[in-house]
């Protein structure tokens, strides 16, 4: 029996591994205190809703991350501190965020993630890693669904131009 035919647990971490996870976990830390930020920004209540529940998330992925990095003896990455609480009404109009750009900042966000998430998968030979990667993967492609529906409804959404031709038209 070999290094990588026991329990997925018992396996070495690899370099791949270990750089996936330290780097999907440092960026992780750095989104839980922007999206706190961008929550002081949001005026609309269903956004705020959608980057609360997201930090709650990734506040569930960085327990799993950290907890794996400490068994593996790794350490941490360091993590920005919380972020305060802030009313928008507080913001200048000038400085704020506004909700369509926030929404467009978290989208780009997920999108990256998704990336991450699929390198991670397909770098890894730990099945317990993939698999993981895969939890994450599933739970940010949710969000995007949910965040296209949410710019659709707000209006949020600018498409780009729309090719109606057909091969008969040209």
């Amino acid at each position: 029996m070999g290094v990588l035919s026991g329990s997925p647990q018992n396996e070495p971490l690899h370099y791949g591994e270990v750089f996936a996870i330290f780097s999907f976990l440092a960026a992780a830390k750095g989104k839980i205190a922007g999206y706190q930020t961008l929550i002081n920004h949001t005026g609309d209540e269903d956004l705020k809703k959608l980057l609360t529940d997201s930090i709650q998330d990734m506040k569930r992925e960085e327990e799993k991350l950290e907890e794996i990095l400490k068994v593996n003896g790794i350490a941490l990455p360091p993590a920005p501190p919380e972020r305060p609480f802030a009313t928008v009404e507080s913001i200048p109009p000038g400085a704020r965020i506004n909700d369509p750009e926030v929404s467009a900042m978290v989208s780009a966000d997920i999108a990256a993630g998704l990336i991450a998430c699929s390198q991670a998968i397909a770098q890894s030979v730990r099945e317990d890693i993939a698999m993981m990667f895969g939890q994450f993967h599933m739970t940010k492609a949710q969000y995007g669904a949910k965040l296209l529906r949410l710019n659709k409804e707000k209006g949020w959404l600018i498409p780009p131009p729309l090719h109606l031709n057909t091969p008969e038209d040209c």
